[in-house]
């Protein structure tokens, strides 16, 4: 049985037969959904046929393993269907307008609804790479309460749940600067994550190298390296792996198995930059074109539904 998605058997009979009208043919909306999906799935049910995890959610299978290299395979196959399956949940063949509430909300965090589409098209654009940009939700946003909406952008199989910030992958490592070096320790990590002011590297490359480490004085005895079998475990036990003091606190819940500055999010819209999804129907230059049209498919009753914003009743 083909994957299916929330939208009944007759609408997922349409698209299999029809696709997504202006935006996938039935051959491209083949490739990006069913096949697509249908390989992650099996690739998942391998990896936890007969297990503790055989019957747990895909959502809570990549939160649960974000923080475990052991298990990389598993993480990446859950995110990835979790991704995908999430991006075609928000398309829908006829859309309706915006709700109001919601609209409100993106005028007080964009200024406008145009201005949305282009910061968030203009990302997608210009990802180098596969992965997804993502309209989110702050829930802590004391910064600014205006603003609770914002986009974000993650590489690969990188999710972007609170739960799952350790795999979060923000940028593309080909063509962006991380601030990490060979040299920064666990602690210095972990602060630049947090965004601390005055984080920098200097402290670590003392602890590393010296006292005299960029003072000129060659005679300072240096402070040595761990040895190899510390050095293998260095911050594992309380920042990452199955080992970890968070992984191992179960009275957290999994969305606060948090990493260093990671924000308290709710994931409202994603769109898959992915070049299987696109390049089908619309070729090598088309991306941009695919993105254009994608936008007027967003089903933003959907979109509504996840954000919260209509608790109160209004729309």
């Amino acid at each position: 049985m083909p994957p299916r998605l929330s939208g009944g058997e007759s609408t997922n009979a349409t698209l299999r037969k029809e696709g997504l009208r202006d935006v996938l043919s039935p051959d491209g909306y083949e490739i990006a959904w069913t096949r697509y999906q249908q390989f992650l799935v099996d690739k998942l049910n391998q990896l936890t046929s007969q297990t503790k995890d055989e019957n747990t959610k895909t959502k809570d299978l990549l939160i649960k393993y974000a923080r475990d290299p052991n298990h990389a395979a598993l993480f990446n196959y859950a995110s990835a269907a979790h991704n995908n399956h999430f991006f075609f949940e928000t398309l829908t063949p006829d859309p309706t307008p915006i709700p109001s509430t919601l609209l409100s909300h993106i005028n007080s965090s964009f200024s406008s609804l145009e201005t949305l589409r282009s910061h968030f098209l203009a990302t997608a654009d210009g990802m180098f790479g596969p992965g997804y940009v993502w309209l989110v939700k702050r829930t802590q946003s004391s910064f600014n309460e205006r603003m609770k909406l914002s986009i974000l952008a993650t590489y690969n199989a990188g999710s972007p749940y609170p739960g799952a910030h350790f795999r979060q992958q923000p940028v593309d490592m080909n063509t962006a600067a991380t601030g990490v070096t060979a040299d920064m320790s666990p602690t210095g990590y972990a602060r630049m994550m947090r965004g601390d002011e005055g984080t920098n590297q200097m402290d670590d490359r003392l602890r590393v190298y010296g006292k005299g480490y960029g003072t000129g004085n060659p005679n300072a005895p240096p402070t040595p390296r761990p040895p190899p079998q510390e050095a293998a475990y260095s911050g594992t036990a309380g920042s990452f792996g199955a080992y970890s003091a968070t992984t191992q606190n179960t009275n957290l819940h999994p969305e606060s198995r948090r990493a260093p500055g990671g924000a308290v999010i709710e994931v409202l819209l994603g769109v898959s930059t992915w070049e299987h999804v696109w390049l089908r129907d619309w070729g090598i230059t088309g991306k941009r074109k695919f993105l254009e049209a994608w936008w007027e498919k967003v089903d933003w009753e959907k979109v509504f539904a996840r954000s919260g914003f209509g608790s109160g009743g209004r729309r």
